[in-house]
């Protein structure tokens, strides 16, 4: 939506650039969820960052690029907890003050963060929603609300690196996990859903990038992925390896600008994308 610009006065928050210039020790712990939704009869992204460091964990919530608030919660300090921010007569809500985290900078549960606009609930994250709609007054959306479309992901692991994802709108939620044992002559690149193979790429120390598809709930999620760096990056910064699921059925012209995910809601980008960066713990 043209007009948050410049009601913000603020820079657009960047979603889609590339870590490849973080250390793997370094790499920052932080997920970054798109919503497509509508607000004024416009087609417009909702973007939700969640991230977690040594200072404790912050939520930033935007539209279009343009930041609508940012929230930190640190642990040692009093923090806004609980809140509310208005901004071009948008407001984003949240109570985080009984939010339980694991090890994700996402919470678990306990929590609520929305977004209103006219007086409408157009994005409602956390399983608090019926404190959420006494709290903002607002009604459910004569649209069909804030639908996810992409999401990316930092992930930490030695050989299995887990997250949880879901391929459509009315699917359930599904375990994912990736396993790769780098340290054997032979090694073999396993994809699990819910503790089933769905995908196995052998020799894929030869094959370090490439694309396969594989069906959950009905649907073709196609893969790609790039494991270059697992095998033939530097000792001192083995880098990461990129993976991609998309339920998308238009062809990927550049396989590997994987980072890449919808910032603006002029995309026509249909389904849901997940991009994974996997680095290795020593």
């Amino acid at each position: 939506m043209r007009d948050f610009p410049s009601c913000s006065g603020e820079n657009g928050v960047q979603t889609a650039d590339s870590p490849s210039s973080t250390a793997g020790k370094t790499a920052q712990n932080l997920v970054i969820c798109i919503y497509r939704c509508r607000i004024r009869g416009k087609t417009c992204l909702i973007t939700v960052t969640w991230t977690k460091s040594l200072m404790g964990q912050c939520v930033t919530v935007g539209v279009d690029g343009s930041r609508l608030c940012k929230v930190e919660i640190k642990p040692w300090l009093f923090t806004k907890r609980k809140g509310s921010k208005n901004l071009c007569n948008i407001s984003v809500f949240w109570d985080l003050s009984s939010a339980k985290f694991g090890s994700g900078p996402e919470p678990l549960g306990g929590f609520y963060v929305c977004v209103v606009a006219d007086k409408e609930m157009t994005l409602l994250l956390g399983d608090m929603r019926r404190e959420a709609f006494k709290k903002t007054n607002a009604a459910p959306s004569s649209s069909l609300g804030a639908v996810i479309i992409a999401k990316r992901e930092h992930v930490f692991g030695k050989r299995t690196f887990e997250t949880k994802a879901r391929f459509s709108n009315d699917g359930k939620t599904h375990d994912l996990v990736i396993d790769c044992d780098v340290s054997v002559s032979d090694p073999c690149l396993v994809v699990r859903v819910d503790g089933k193979v769905s995908m196995k790429v052998k020799r894929v120390h030869w094959k370090f990038r490439g694309n396969d598809t594989m069906v959950v709930d009905r649907v073709s999620v196609e893969v790609l992925w790039d494991v270059h760096s697992w095998f033939f990056g530097v000792p001192s910064s083995p880098g990461h390896a990129v993976f991609m699921f998309r339920t998308c059925q238009q062809p990927v012209e550049k396989t590997w600008s994987l980072a890449q995910v919808p910032t603006s809601s002029k995309s026509q980008s249909v389904g849901f994308s997940l991009v994974l960066y996997a680095w290795k713990n020593e």
